[in-house]
């Protein structure tokens, strides 16, 4: 099991450097990740980026899916929850692999007969006669892909499934999602983990409906993170997109202003963590699942997406481990009367704007 704290597994990868950091007595503090982990508020399972929830962290996961709620309830969503899985051939249509192959998850189980069974019981014995970590895994050859693999974003079973459903509406949809997501990151960034919750509206409809939609949950995001009392900062980003021609495709996407991110320092005060994106699609999942506007036309989409533990962390990284000490007007937000909060903020920012 990989159960070492981050500071005593950077050492260990890095002998030399961590003998130099050594002189410094800052790098024998723990870090962000460390005090997590000792405080009980993230659960150790052994593998990195792969954590147990506390109930203090959940009680505030469950707060702000609320905050969420009301920020986006004068939008009428419907409300959509999937599983962390989707349809394999869902997932082949959405040309996710072209991009990202490096971060999907499939999903295989034993599909063998009684002589499979015992070889894999044979490769297991073997495996498990060995070290903790880095076990010979022969006895996963007995195992085929099943028809699901793991939810890589939570908008992704959405476009399928209205899909199916027809041409959309006059003045197109708008769909509340959260799914549990993965990725295989792994990382000792807590804030990079390998499953995680993704809270989504997504937006179908024409490029103009898309756009201001994208706009106006740059403005509600920034709103929201402003009574959290966390930094603001927006930025035009792109995605990690993999290979060789992946920065072209980066470099394209940031020159068309397709996605931008709300950063705010979680790991470490020096860097900056993505908590939410907003993204424009154009019609890329439009053409790929069929999606019609009511006129007939190619749907764009597009997506403001939080993610719930990174935001959750950035709260523990800026108001400190005991939320009962967190300032008065976040707990007013979170564990008070969320929704005139939320409703008094939207209505300021109208009557600023008006």
């Amino acid at each position: 099991m990989n159960t070492m704290t981050e500071t005593a597994q950077l050492a260990a990868a890095d002998p030399a450097a961590s003998a130099a950091a050594g002189a410094d007595e800052r790098a024998a503090e723990p870090t962000f990740r460390d005090e997590l982990l000792a405080k009980g508020i993230l659960i150790d399972t052994g593998e990195n980026g792969l954590y147990g929830r506390s109930q203090v962290f959940e009680d505030v996961v469950d707060r702000l899916n609320v905050a969420i709620t009301h920020l986006g309830a004068d939008q009428q969503p419907e409300v959509l929850r999937f599983p962390p899985a989707m349809r394999r051939t869902d997932f082949e249509d959405s040309e996710y692999l072209k991009s990202f192959p490096n971060l999907a998850g499939t999903i295989h189980s034993f599909c063998g007969n009684d002589a499979g069974h015992q070889r894999l019981l044979r490769c297991l014995d073997d495996a498990m006669a060995e070290r903790d970590d880095d076990r010979d895994p022969a006895w996963m050859e007995q195992q085929q892909p099943t028809r699901v693999v793991m939810t890589p974003a939570a908008c992704y079973p959405v476009y399928p499934v209205i899909s199916r459903r027809g041409p959309l509406p006059q003045g197109g949809a708008t769909i509340d999602v959260l799914s549990y997501c993965f990725r295989h990151e792994p990382s000792l960034d807590p804030a990079r983990m390998q499953m995680f919750r993704q809270r989504e509206y997504v937006r179908l409809g024409s490029p103009d409906e898309v756009m201001a939609f994208r706009q106006m949950w740059i403005e509600r995001g920034s709103l929201l993170v402003s009574l959290l009392a966390l930094p603001v900062d927006v930025d035009l980003a792109n995605d990690p997109f993999f290979g060789r021609g992946g920065k072209i495709i980066a470099d394209s996407q940031r020159q068309q202003a397709l996605k931008f991110e709300l950063l705010i320092p979680v790991a470490n005060p020096e860097s900056k963590t993505a908590c939410l994106s907003f993204n424009y699609h154009m019609d890329h999942f439009g053409v790929i699942w069929k999606l019609q506007c009511a006129d007939g036309s190619v749907a764009h989409t597009g997506c403001v997406g939080f993610g719930m533990e990174r935001i959750t962390l950035a709260l523990f990284r800026h108001h400190g481990l005991d939320v009962k000490a967190w300032p008065a007007d976040v707990r007013a937000l979170l564990w008070g009367d969320t929704q005139r909060v939320v409703q008094d903020a939207l209505d300021a920012k109208r009557g600023g704007t008006a």
